[in-house]
């Protein structure tokens, strides 16, 4: 079983006895030097008054054991607190030596729940949409892969109908379903027209409408103290809006097999064993409310769990608010393909390898921009050249450019071995990983710290990622897609830095070599999980920049 940093905490905070969490992991580099987990001295104090931990609470921390649980090396009481360190040897093998169960999400035993992610942005054309809506698609396209990656059967709506939309999703690198046909509407059509209120002085409906529908008894009923606007009285039922409630409707009651995961649907599949996440900008979110009620309205097994995960607003710093998606990506196109010209001092833009790169560089910026913040706080766009540079360490660029310095290092000593200078990577069994003993130096190496930081927490952050707080009350729902996003900058950094101050492919001596391919072990897995949060996001890695 792999190592965890949650079954790890659970098992400290569990030798001290009856309580809440008192124990939090480490992440700063300084910390890292003296120690690896710290109960605060404050927090100690209030579980066990003004007296010591008893020292057979400490016997038992150092002996800890059990399944996924970090083993310790040494606990002692330091004026921050009681203090931890794991027997980080142990650890560098145990991890090291399993690569692939860090790099890949944990799959639980059982399916999980059924989820219809909904996104209304995408009814529409490329040209019509706005930052905030692109911000919805993005978040519901990330939200997907996660939820896929842990084996979550996922149904996306509406498939989009727009001619143009599947090639500019496309070039986003959104994966998302293109309509074949409509779905069937004639008996929400009927229900629809039974339940139409009288026209109000003669009104005058615009073409495809049907008149309206009173939501004013629905929203008394359940609305007011879920979190819906206590100001919907009525709906305006037009054919659009019931193409849109059917599609969703067939969603929830004909759930085919997910073909990409060979997963067939629950046993018990029924409208009540899923749950319907509308993924919305702000702007949107009160016409969702509508459709909402709207299909409580003329459906009588419409899902109970209807959830909405609302996007803030996006801001542009010093440009119109007018600035649509397709705009936004021709701006940061060209910015890439002119840092680019300007970095190699040519113009690579009629190179069509390097323009397929320039491809990614400009989706990787954005969804890096869209992403890094948490989906329901306001985003602040600055769209200055500096947003695409790989000197930055907060932008997409920055994780493409060190994802290209990996793949260079190990092309490095793939050609170095085959020029005779260095002997084939041996068996992963035999290396001697003691030899990563960087954790006292002033400044510290760095092989602790992505080892600690990025490596053996992976799986628990692609975890939290995909959970989705299903049973909570209330309307709308939050969601972190962020996580990833900022993990892979703050990764990027950490190996960064490493890269900078240690020579991985030292001098070809013998006695050099045990520690250049511990270290080459430790840099497989960074490649691995950089790789893995990539993919979560629709990014390929790149080779080189």
């Amino acid at each position: 079983m792999r190592l965890g940093v949650e079954e790890t905490l659970g098992a400290l905070n569990a030798a001290l006895g009856p309580g809440g969490p008192v124990w939090f992991k480490e992440t700063r580099a300084r910390h890292l030097r003296v120690r690896d987990f710290l109960a605060p001295r404050r927090a100690l104090q209030a579980r066990f008054g003004d007296d010591q931990v008893p020292e057979r609470v400490v016997h038992a921390i150092v002996g800890l054991q059990g399944p996924g649980v970090a083993p310790v090396l040494s606990c002692a009481p330091t004026p921050a607190g009681l203090a931890l360190q794991l027997r980080r040897s142990a650890v560098f093998e145990r991890v090291l030596g399993a690569v692939a169960a860090y790099a890949a999400p944990t799959v639980p035993a059982a399916p999980g729940p059924r989820v219809v992610l909904h996104c209304p942005a995408l009814c529409g054309s490329p040209c019509a949409l706005r930052l905030s809506q692109l911000r919805a698609v993005l978040v519901a396209d990330h939200l997907a892969r996660a939820l896929h990656a842990h084996r979550v059967s996922v149904r996306l709506v509406p498939a989009v109908r727009d001619p143009h939309m599947p090639t500019f999703l496309q070039q986003l690198r959104v994966d998302w379903p293109a309509a074949s046909e409509r779905a069937a509407t004639e008996a929400l059509r009927s229900r629809a027209l039974a339940e139409l209120t009288p026209a109000r002085n003669a009104e005058a409906l615009p073409p495809g409408a049907l008149g309206r529908v009173c939501l004013k008894e629905l929203v008394d009923e359940r609305g007011r103290t879920t979190g819906y606007d206590p100001n919907l009285d009525s709906c305006l039922v037009t054919e659009d809006l019931l193409a849109v409630l059917a599609e969703l409707q067939q969603a929830v009651q004909d759930w085919a097999e997910d073909s990409s995961l060979g997963l067939a649907a629950a046993p018990d599949a029924g409208a009540d064993s899923c749950m319907v996440v509308h993924v919305v900008s702000c702007e949107e979110e009160f016409q969702q409310q509508k459709l909402d009620l709207l299909w409580w309205k003329l459906d009588d097994q419409a899902p109970l769990r209807q959830k909405h995960l609302v996007c803030g607003p996006v801001k542009v710093a010093g440009a119109p608010g007018t600035l649509t998606a397709p705009e936004y990506y021709e701006l940061r196109h060209a910015q890439v393909c002119k840092a680019s010209a300007l970095k190699h001092g040519r113009d690579l833009a009629q190179d069509p390898a390097w323009m397929e790169i320039f491809r990614v560089l400009s989706v990787a910026t954005i969804k890096f921009e869209m992403l890094s913040t948490a989906p329901q706080s306001q985003l602040l766009l600055a769209l200055a050249d500096s947003s695409i540079s790989t000197k930055g360490t907060k932008s997409g660029t920055f994780v493409m450019y060190n994802c290209a310095r990996l793949a260079t290092l190990f092309e490095s000593y793939k050609c170095s071995m085959e020029q005779g200078l260095y002997p084939t990577f041996p068996p992963v069994s035999s290396l001697d990983f003691s030899l990563l003993h960087d954790e006292h130096p002033s400044p510290p190496q760095g092989e602790w710290l992505l080892l600690f930081n990025s490596v053996l927490p992976f799986p628990d952050l692609l975890g939290h990622t995909a959970a989705l707080p299903c049973t909570a009350p209330g309307l709308h729902i939050t969601a972190r897609t962020e996580m990833v996003c900022k993990f892979l900058v703050q990764l990027s950094m950490d190996f960064s830095s490493y890269y900078n101050r240690v020579h991985i492919l030292g001098e070809p001596r013998p006695h050099l070599f045990g520690q250049m391919f511990a270290r080459l072990q430790l840099l497989r897995a960074v490649r691995e999980v950089l790789h893995t949060g990539l993919a979560m996001l629709g990014l390929p890695p790149l080779s080189h920049i």
